[in-house]
């Protein structure tokens, strides 16, 4: 049997087990995943020592933590500078960045307009994949971040005038996750209008507050739900491509 996993702090909001577990059976394959909380990225090495997992998902706050302890790098993880996806390969543990492709799928998805500007809100390591992809599509952005040495511009500088002017809007932080469903980024929703697109990662619950709200001004919203999907699909043929070589 092969093992696979997703290594986090908190996973009581995961699916990511649910949906592997759904796709082996449906598959045929002999493979199991668990969710593995940790406490720090420092007991990765007994975790697998004690485990020996094939492959596993990374998820919030070790995407960008995690890269000192893994042997090679993609040349996608190597320029997002996170990975969200490890497999075991040949004693070596190899990162890549899978969430990429469900941000693209996603940002497809809203059909944006060629002028379009985006407000990245959040500096971790889903903000940088978001990052990649927007460097990739050619889509113009700031990050909005708590302190100013990690984005653009902090929330205090994010004014009516700025939300108004950037026509897509990217959640990257947890904030609005399952279990504090009430929070939400601290932005004014009344700057969006029916011309805004507003992407939130999160996927539990499917409606964030940050969704309801802007939806409420008129804006084109979507959840994580299509990106949390199209990653796990392709964390598993990183995972496939990797038992092949």
């Amino acid at each position: 049997m092969r093992h696979y996993g997703l290594i986090g702090r908190k996973l009581g909001h995961s699916f990511s087990a649910k949906f592997f577990t759904a796709k082996f059976q449906s598959e045929g394959v002999d493979a199991d995943y668990q969710l593995y909380e940790l406490e720090s990225i420092g007991l990765l090495p007994k975790l697998m020592a004690d485990y020996r997992l094939d492959g596993f998902n990374v998820t919030i706050p070790y995407k960008e933590s995690i890269m000192p302890y893994l042997d090679e790098l993609t040349t996608e993880a190597r320029e997002v500078g996170a990975v969200n996806c490890v497999a075991y390969r040949d004693g070596k543990l190899v990162g890549h960045n899978t969430d990429i492709t469900g941000i693209e799928a996603s940002l497809h998805w809203l059909d944006l307009s060629e002028q379009c500007k985006a407000l990245v809100l959040g500096s971790g390591g889903a903000s940088k994949a978001v990052q990649y992809v927007l460097r990739k599509l050619g889509i113009e952005y700031m990050v909005v971040s708590r302190e100013k040495s990690r984005g653009d511009i902090t929330y205090d500088e994010l004014s009516h005038e700025i939300i108004a002017s950037h026509h897509l809007i990217i959640n990257t932080t947890p904030l609005g996750m399952h279990p504090d469903i009430e929070s939400t980024p601290d932005i004014d929703y009344t700057a969006l209008t029916s011309s805004h697109r507003v992407f939130d990662l999160v996927y539990n619950p499917a409606t964030t507050e940050f969704l309801r709200r802007s939806k409420e001004q008129g804006a084109m919203t979507m959840g994580g739900i299509m990106m949390l999907q199209t990653q796990a699909i392709a964390s598993w043929h990183f995972w496939n491509k990797a038992m092949e070589e």
